[in-house]
């Protein structure tokens, strides 16, 4: 077998055999496939596509390249379900429905990735807090999870492997945005961590991955099918994305802004995206009957005060110094501050989460490179929303920087992101649509 001719066929918009796509995912790993040769084949593959037995194939070629988790009989534990978002500006979604879901009883066995872009990584928030560790090994992983029902870390070397060069080789050839690369990617790190279910938060909008609806709506079909194809339980949420989700963006303030949510406080929507992720998480957990009862039960462990005690015994337990929850000044903090005003009044029309993501991380909340350095200090803070009233001179935001230069690249892009006008917009729904 010829690596050429594989890519061959790709090219010329004939289906790989499960056979071809083996072949190639190992010769990755054992490098008898140069990078060349698998950069063809992924540019091939993003515009001719992939079928479904060939997504399947590369699903399970990816998957098999390291370890599976094994679980005991379903009679003798508590069932697995995991949450995976698509990624967006200020998510921290996975901070408070981890902790959540496991006070209400069902296991959270979350792997998580890094920001890159307009987009922030659950790692670097959880990294902000002071001794945080999410390099555990994978039995110290499933020790946290037998535990405490829940552990947050990075993709360990021992899960999909292949997964961690075919996306660095995908972030470098402009190859991401591939639906059936995507739906491989993030199927086969799922299964291989050991769930029984899977819910997915596919953002959409002008800080999404995917920006408009339908492609959204494609890609969580897509991932809700290959996950069924495993055996496992999924559900997809569509949410928007077209505005930064809560009032931060920036590595310590999400956090700190994620322990409000679970004191009970928080912003509007991102409490209500969490309380639906986590019903879901729920009823697919076999604690809920359905979605309402789901949303009642997982408020039910943040108004009692257990899913910020789970939280607490969380970070204690990856290393981290839990006095930030008591008091945030233990967080890091910025050196300067700006205070963002507006020049005209009205209702705010518009906050794009592309700009502003992408401002967040010229403060250095973020990487453009995966070798950058990320400051967890630094970001942005809200004071509006769309639909909001403002009046001239009255602040938007807030810039939390450290270096002067920084501030001087971010500001055009905050001044772009808002749009005000004299009458008040009709605003979307924060859920757009479920995937079943």
């Amino acid at each position: 077998m010829r690596a050429v001719e594989i890519i061959q066929k790709k090219r010329d918009g004939e289906p790989n055999t499960w056979e071809e796509i083996f072949f190639l995912v190992q010769g990755c790993l054992d490098k008898t496939v140069p990078r060349y040769q698998a950069a063809a084949w992924l540019m091939a593959v993003y515009f001719q596509g992939l079928n479904d037995s060939e997504t399947a194939a590369l699903t399970s070629a990816i998957l098999e390249s390291g370890t599976v988790v094994e679980l005991p009989p379903l009679e003798e534990r508590r069932r697995r379900i995991d949450k995976h978002s698509t990624g967006g500006v200020g998510d921290k979604t996975s901070l408070v429905i981890a902790p959540t879901v496991a006070a209400a009883g069902v296991d959270v066995p979350m792997i998580s990735g890094r920001g890159l872009g307009h987009t922030g990584g659950t790692l670097d928030k959880l990294e902000s807090i002071p001794g945080f560790r999410t390099d555990l090994t994978l039995s110290q992983f499933l020790q946290g999870v037998e535990q405490l029902g829940t552990c947050l870390i990075g993709q360990t070397p021992e899960l999909a492997p292949a997964d961690r060069f075919l996306y660095a080789l995908r972030d470098v050839t402009a190859t991401v945005e591939s639906i059936p690369l995507i739906v491989s990617s993030i199927i086969s790190k799922k299964v291989a961590e050991g769930i029984d279910g899977l819910v997915l938060d596919v953002k959409t909008g002008s800080g999404a991955f995917m920006q408009e609806l339908e492609d959204s709506r494609w890609l969580a079909q897509a991932l809700v099918a290959a996950g069924r194809s495993f055996g496992k339980d999924v559900v997809a949420i569509i949410s928007n994305m077209d505005q930064p989700l809560g009032l931060t963006i920036g590595n310590a303030l999400e956090v700190r802004e994620a322990v409000e949510t679970l004191k009970g406080d928080g912003p509007a929507d991102l409490r209500e995206l969490c309380l639906v992720l986590a019903g879901h998480m729920l009823v697919l957990g076999g604690r809920a009957a359905d979605l309402d009862e789901g949303i009642k039960q997982a408020a039910s462990q943040i108004s009692s005060g257990a899913a910020l005690e789970r939280f607490r015994r969380v970070v204690e337990f990856q290393g981290g110094d839990p006095k930030f929850i008591d008091k945030i000044d233990h967080l890091p903090g910025a050196v300067h501050l700006y205070h963002f005003q507006v020049p005209e009044t009205g209702y705010i029309q518009e906050l794009r989460a592309d700009l502003l993501g992408t401002a967040a991380m010229l403060l250095g909340a973020g990487r453009d490179q995966v070798e950058d350095r990320v400051d967890p200090a630094v970001g942005i803070e809200l004071y509006r929303k769309v639909g909001d009233f403002i009046s001239s001179k009255d602040r938007l935001l807030t810039l939390h920087y450290n270096e002067p230069d920084r501030l001087d690249a971010a500001l055009p892009l905050v001044s772009r992101a808002c749009r005000i006008a004299p009458e008040k917009p009709q605003l979307d729904p924060l859920i757009q649509d479920t995937v079943r």
